[in-house]
């Protein structure tokens, strides 16, 4: 995530008064550009983690200030996992992993 969209928004309603958005092995879409802000790593800090459209699954749901939820996204083509927030990105296959 980036630096920025960690700042707590004085606007932002507790997400955890409510269920998380997406479930463990959603698949999801990116919808910006994630560059390291300095929690990744072996990675230089700015450098473009993720891109808008990138796709991956939801491995597991946590908590940040306890307010957010942040979903730890497996986005395995790029074999990366970041925590991400259910605003920077959306559902692509909700039915992925459903038994046939």
């Amino acid at each position: 995530m980036s630096a920025r969209s960690w700042n707590r928004d004085p606007k932002d309603s507790v997400e955890l008064a409510g269920p998380p958005v997406f479930e463990e092995g959603q698949k999801v879409r990116s919808l910006r550009d994630v560059r390291n802000d300095g929690t990744y790593p072996g990675r230089p800090v700015g450098d473009i983690m993720i891109n808008v459209g990138d796709v991956g699954y939801v491995k597991s749901i946590g908590t940040y200030l306890q307010m957010y939820y942040i979903y730890a996204v497996d986005f395995y083509e790029r074999r990366i996992i970041l925590g991400m927030r259910a605003k920077e990105m959306e559902l692509v296959d909700g039915r992925c992993n459903d038994p046939k």
